[in-house]
């Protein structure tokens, strides 16, 4: 395990709890995104779930490293998914979801390396 990939690790880690707290406490910036893309606002504590628990996963997998890598590559689906929602609605603002992607892609590809 690389020092590299333990700063990665922690900021996905730091982003995925943020992003799940907005998302659990219906943050109204949040609300406005998904109401932009006509994704209904009682679906966001449902996506902060699996934000949170690639948390988990990211935190597990530095002991278990494959579970690290399970956790990554979900939350590269999950982020994809969310930029190929926002794209079909034609929002075609900068928002969070692509920096999120990049995270989570260059975690996966350095816990892959590791």
């Amino acid at each position: 395990m690389t020092i590299v990939y333990v700063i990665f690790a922690v900021t996905t880690i730091a982003y995925c709890l943020f992003s799940a707290g907005a998302d659990f406490v219906r943050w109204e910036h949040v609300g406005v995104a998904m109401d932009t893309v006509g994704v209904p606002r009682r679906w966001m504590p449902w996506l902060g779930v699996p934000k949170a628990v690639a948390a988990l996963g990211l935190l597990i997998g530095f002991w278990i490293p494959t579970i690290a890598i399970a956790a990554a590559a979900g939350l590269v689906l999950f982020f994809g998914a969310a930029i190929v929602t926002h794209l079909r609605a034609r929002d075609y603002s900068f928002g969070l979801q692509y920096p999120f992607l990049l995270l989570a892609i260059a975690t996966l590809a350095l816990g892959t390396a590791v």
